[in-house]
């Protein structure tokens, strides 16, 4: 996968959002039985966007150049996208303006003061990864926590290569198809802020060879944030751990997110961070013992 192509991008995104409404929820009329289109025509996205058909149509097919604030908006409202998709679309029409394309590679390495930070949270796992989820940094218990996904030698890890690559990741995500479908929509929306750093274009393609799975999530165009959710995790050593996490974007650090997973007071899964805790002690002593 040499580049991931603009107008393929914007006339495969436009597209799938388009065919996934019908008539009825986009509150228009249906006469006759037969439509030989899924979802939306094109006439009724540009009538529901108030532009022209030969704009729209000009747009589906890739060229978003030149589209204002407003008509982006009116698509918005008229295919029924969400913030993601919002972004996405916005991202896409960034790409499409003229001049020189900069090529920005996303950090593979924190601040000292950053990694302090991390060193401070020592009740929480916590980490910090780019835009296409490589583990950049990590607290203790970050590193105890991701044990299975820190396994695999490669560096920087990358936790999108272990849901789909490495079996272990079944067992470790209790929910590994939920998790599976959001990675790929995160890493489709770096896609569309990022489309030429090479490590992302390089990732693609190798998930792309040798995942099916990721290869259908891929085309399906689906995008997403992760912002702040529910996790489930199945830890080798200590066990089930229902958690919450937050992920937060580093203003001084762009392309940076802390990630951090914590547990709701006296419930199972504190007691499961807490046995981690002392788990990662022990394995501290262990490694220097052997020093």
């Amino acid at each position: 996968m040499a580049e991931i192509e603009h107008g393929a991008e914007v006339r495969e995104f436009l597209s799938s959002r388009r065919a996934r409404i019908t008539p009825e929820q986009a509150g228009l009329p249906v006469y006759g039985g037969n439509r030989r289109v899924k979802g939306l025509r094109r006439e009724e996205v540009a009538m529901l966007a108030g532009v022209s058909i030969d704009y729209y149509v000009r747009m589906e097919r890739g060229n978003l150049a030149g589209a204002s604030e407003s008509v982006l908006d009116a698509l918005v409202r008229a295919l029924q996208l969400d913030e993601a998709e919002r972004d996405h679309l916005f991202a896409l029409a960034k790409g499409a303006e003229g001049g020189t394309r900069r090529r920005r590679t996303p950090p593979t390495s924190v601040r000292p003061a950053v990694q302090h930070v991390l060193d401070a949270i020592t009740d929480a796992p916590a980490w910090v990864r780019n835009g296409r989820h490589d583990i950049v940094a990590m607290n203790r218990l970050g590193r105890a926590l991701y044990a299975p996904v820190l396994a695999d030698p490669r560096r920087p890890a990358n936790t999108t290569r272990f849901v789909y690559l490495d079996p272990a990741a079944r067992e470790f995500f209790v929910d590994w198809d939920r998790v599976a479908a959001d990675a790929a929509a995160m890493l489709r929306l770096e896609a569309g802020r990022n489309p030429h750093d090479p490590a992302l274009i390089e990732l693609v393609g190798e998930l792309s060879t040798r995942s099916e799975l990721f290869r259908k999530r891929w085309a399906s165009h689906d995008v997403q944030f992760h912002r702040s959710g529910r996790k489930r995790l199945r830890h080798p050593v200590v066990g089930q751990l229902d958690l919450s996490f937050e992920s937060m974007e580093l203003p001084s650090e762009p392309g940076l997110a802390l990630n951090v997973y914590t547990a709701a007071p006296d419930t199972p899964a504190a007691d499961g961070l807490k046995m981690l805790a002392s788990w990662a002690a022990t394995q501290d002593l262990a490694d220097a013992s052997q020093t």
